[in-house]
């Protein structure tokens, strides 16, 4: 079953998303980013080439020549992509076919509405009997 976890509380979801694959790249692990909204994407993309001066996350649109080769991937369609380790979602919707992934990571900021949303999406995976795990960022 998928391991769905919630980093809530970002004062800026995308720098606290950038964090998260910075950190997931070091452990080389794989990342599908999941952005339905082009200026998410494009914010995601932009951050990850400026995030630290001192390394570099190798990343790509999914539809890039280079995807094959490339841990990060950043898509707006999950049902082309092969890649099922881990998933995350900066959209404000389930994203479909989430349960093929071995792990779900959903960031949520302090804005109203991405919070409301965020409820939602805890609500839907609870129902289903998925787990949640919780870590509150609002402290960083």
């Amino acid at each position: 079953m998928t391991q769905v976890f919630f980093y809530h509380g970002a004062s800026d979801r995308i720098a606290a998303a950038c964090a998260l694959l910075s950190g997931a790249y070091a452990k080389k692990k794989p990342m599908l980013v999941y952005a339905t909204e082009p200026e998410v994407a494009g914010s995601i993309d932009r951050m990850l080439w400026t995030h630290s001066a001192l390394s570099f996350v190798p990343h790509c649109r999914a539809d890039s020549p280079l995807a094959a080769e490339t841990p990060i991937l950043i898509t707006d369609k999950l049902d082309t992509i092969s890649q099922d380790e881990r998933l995350m979602n900066l959209s404000r919707d389930i994203p479909p076919g989430f349960s093929r992934f071995e792990s779900l990571i959903e960031v949520v900021g302090q804005d109203e509405d991405d919070r409301s949303a965020a409820r939602d999406r805890v609500k839907f995976y609870k129902d289903r009997g998925y787990e949640v795990r919780y870590f509150d960022l609002s402290g960083r």
